[in-house]
């Protein structure tokens, strides 16, 4: 007698959860040079064109707009036609902005540039988010922990290689090599991504292996809502708007650290001085680079991971809280080579985890069904967040010297950890208990814990 299968499970080869996982971590490490390799070609293109530092910025700030805003608009497009053609179209898009980088005559030029890059960026890394949280199913803290770890931890392996052509042929030709390369491999890995399952219990049958007739879904770890909520409720929703302040808050501080890393390593004037760990020498600032890209890579599948078991809030409080007093210590004792590198390295060890937590989170309270778009939305909290990178170099430039950016950028985060354990946790439970009473539960939902 045949088994019944869920008539929304994909089929094929390709539809096997960890293929699709290890493909959008692939195209995400593709993607990461676009924000963390950005930091490096600034000192040079100031020396170059002698443009000042906060208008050089003012690009990076353009490209998360672009990311960022394009990621709700192709949200309804991915979860109705699915992640390949979005994939393949977006690492064509992100290569130009940097070709476009290369042959910049003006900031303005570079400006559109970036903005070029930042749709396509935002275009795969949108995608893949998305396509990771349904695919996992109940596993999706660990799920997008993973897939952002790529755009993490990728640009790590390209620090060495893009600080040493800069140096010896120049951010223009840099920029252009980079950018071609980076575009081949998603185009060419996008071609395995396919639809993912529509509803919950479709994704955990095919991480399982089960039919539908012998499948039990597992029993949630943490606080999940009970049905799958519209963009336009999501909205309107308290929940929704307080992870929208906390997410801004620990992303401004997060962001401006990745533009200005190079900016500060070089005020300090310990970027070029030479660093061993264990038995490993290097300059201040490639040391700095590729630690804190493996560390910010790290942290998302294991907080996220945590955050499956111990609860999202929860880790985030303690991680948002070992970021303030990260970007404090910094602060305090960052003027040396040594303690630079370690701390610089905690500060992006405790940021990276947003990008994994934030998802899961929105996904268990507002339901499978528009987890693309739905996330999409709370995504533009990155955006808001990039004005610090810009906004930092005016201050810096106002009060010479880098103090009151990270004192900033350290309370932030201090005051995001309050709000995850004082505020969110509150909330969310008060609304879950609601729509529990209030409203019909939805069938591809799970059950609040």
């Amino acid at each position: 007698m045949a088994t019944a299968v869920s008539t929304d499970q994909p089929r094929g080869p390709l539809a096997n959860p960890w293929l699709q996982l290890v493909a959008g971590i692939i195209c995400m490490a593709a993607v990461a040079n676009y924000q963390y390799g950005w930091t490096y070609f600034v000192p040079a293109m100031q020396d170059a064109n002698g443009w000042s530092n906060a208008n050089i910025q003012w690009a990076f700030t353009f490209f998360v707009t672009l990311e960022v805003w394009i990621v709700p608009i192709e949200g309804p497009l991915v979860d109705k036609y699915g992640p390949k053609l979005l994939v393949l179209f977006g690492g064509i898009i992100a290569g130009l902005g940097w070709i476009i980088n290369a042959h910049a005559g003006s900031v303005q030029m570079l400006w559109v540039g970036n903005a070029v890059a930042g749709i396509g960026a935002g275009m795969v890394y949108g995608t893949c988010i998305g396509n990771a949280v349904k695919w996992f199913g109940a596993r999706r803290g660990l799920a997008a922990g993973l897939t952002s770890m790529g755009f993490g931890i990728g640009a790590a392996f390209t620090v060495a290689p893009i600080l040493h052509m800069i140096k010896v042929s120049g951010y223009a030709y840099t920029f252009q090599f980079f950018g071609i390369a980076q575009a081949i491999i998603v185009v060419i890995v996008s071609l395995v991504l396919v639809m993912p399952p529509r509803t919950l219990k479709a994704a955990e049958m095919l991480w399982a292996g089960r039919s539908a007739q012998a499948y039990t879904p597992p029993k949630p770890t943490v606080l999940q809502g009970t049905r799958d909520y519209s963009p336009g409720e999501v909205i309107v929703s308290p929940v929704f708007w307080v992870m929208f302040v906390m997410f801004t808050l620990v992303a401004a501080g997060g962001l401006t650290a990745v533009a200005q890393l190079a900016s500060i390593a070089k005020d300090f004037y310990i970027d070029q001085i030479p660093v061993t760990i264990l038995v490993w020498t290097q300059a201040t600032l490639a040391w700095t680079g590729q630690l804190n890209n493996i560390v910010n890579g790290l942290t998302r599948p294991l907080l996220g991971g945590l955050s499956d078991r111990l609860g999202r809030e929860n880790t985030m409080f303690v991680a948002f809280l070992l970021e303030g007093v990260g970007i404090f210590l910094l602060w305090k004792f960052g003027t040396t080579p040594l303690a630079f590198v370690l701390l610089a390295g905690l500060v992006f060890f405790a940021w990276g985890e947003i990008f994994s937590i934030f998802p899961a989170t929105m996904r268990d309270h507002f339901g499978q069904k528009f987890a693309t778009t739905n996330y999409g939305m709370l995504y533009m909290a990155k955006w808001v967040g990039s004005f610090g990178a810009p906004i930092a170099g005016y201050i810096t430039a106002a009060t010479h010297g880098w103090s009151m950016v990270l004192i900033i950028a350290a309370i932030m985060n201090i005051v995001a950890a309050l709000m995850s354990i004082l505020v969110l946790k509150p909330l969310r439970i008060w609304d879950v208990r609601r729509s529990e009473t209030g409203m019909p539960r939805a069938p591809s939902a799970a059950p609040a814990s």
